[in-house]
């Protein structure tokens, strides 16, 4: 394939007419075409832009993650039977809740700086409908509407759900057969603007939120609640940066306001196609207290199985 190096296709893109505010968050007809009647030119733009600005643009990749999560993932997808070292690094907050350090820590701000330039690049962006289109609210599945099609952030991105998501959720969730699709956003909470998120599930098999601020960006509020259907009990978590909350998509959880400061998340889902969810109580899903070298899921998948990236093609569908 010819690589699209069209100045003209990055300077038509930042001419377009945006999309109003409330036409977004009403989600009329009109912004739907917008976005896939230009789709083609904003991916042009988009490969234009990365290339105008190699010599000073971040190119994500895996180094950007935290250095033990990197080393026994790869270690695991050299030899599976190494998955234990794997979900040791999850601590279990209640039944399909686990939480890791998944950004490196003393990288996030070389990330935070590539989003600030992705931002400034005067692209066109979707954010996630249903919030007030805040600096980092983008789209970041190629499947989205006006989604952050920059091709070494896609490659990242594709990277972060085959190598590390899918096999940390069949691993510690069970999500095996309802993992092929993916879905991806993020979205920054402001005490003025987007400062919560009532109680909810996910249209997901297995959710990862990640943390993205910087050390020094202190925010109060925004604590998370999870609720643990088998118990009645509900456990509340704060994000730290960099941190990383795995949970099944059918866990009830909701977002407390913020009061101040800002927080910056990605959030990425997994399922299966036709937006299939495994369905009945978490039960039915996969227990790492149980972890052997067989299986860890009720359909007895094998550890191999658990490694590899799924055949099929990615469907077109985008839940939002």
């Amino acid at each position: 394939m010819k690589t699209i190096t069209n100045t003209n296709a990055l300077e038509q893109a930042r001419a377009l007419k945006q999309l109003t505010r409330e036409a977004s968050l009403k989600r009329e007809p009109s912004v739907s075409h917008f976005w896939n009647s230009n789709r083609k030119l904003l991916e042009e733009a988009w490969a234009t832009w990365e290339m105008e600005n190699k010599d000073n643009l971040l190119i994500p990749d895996e180094s950007l993650l935290d250095p033990k999560l990197r080393k026994v993932i790869n270690d695991a997808w050299e030899n599976p039977e190494k998955e234990n070292a794997v979900a040791d690094l999850w601590e279990e907050i209640i039944p399909g809740v686990y939480v890791t350090q998944f950004f490196d820590v003393e990288r996030l701000a070389e990330f935070r700086k590539y989003l600030e330039d992705v931002v400034n690049s005067e692209i066109p962006k979707r954010a996630p409908y249903g919030i007030q289109l805040n600096r980092y609210g983008m789209m970041l599945d190629e499947r989205s509407e006006g989604h952050l099609a920059a091709p070494s952030f896609q490659a990242f991105y594709n990277d972060m759900m085959n190598r590390y998501m899918r096999p940390i959720a069949r691993l510690l969730l069970g999500t095996y057969g309802y993992d092929n699709q993916t879905f991806g956003f993020s979205i920054q909470y402001n005490p003025d603007k987007d400062k919560d998120l009532h109680a909810h599930t996910d249209a997901s098999a297995a959710t990862l939120n990640i943390n993205i601020n910087l050390p020094d960006e202190v925010f109060t509020g925004s604590e998370v609640d999870f609720y643990d259907k088998a118990s009645g009990k509900t456990v509340q978590t704060i994000f730290e940066p960099g941190k990383a909350i795995i949970h099944r998509g059918n866990v009830p959880h909701a977002t407390h306001p913020i009061t101040s400061g800002q927080r910056s998340n990605l959030v990425v889902w997994l399922y299966g196609d036709r937006m299939q969810v495994p369905r009945g109580s978490t039960s039915s899903y996969g227990n790492v207290n149980n972890l052997t070298s067989e299986s860890v899921t009720s359909e007895n998948i094998s550890v191999d199985e658990r490694w590899s990236v799924p055949k099929g093609t990615k469907d077109t569908f985008a839940p939002f």
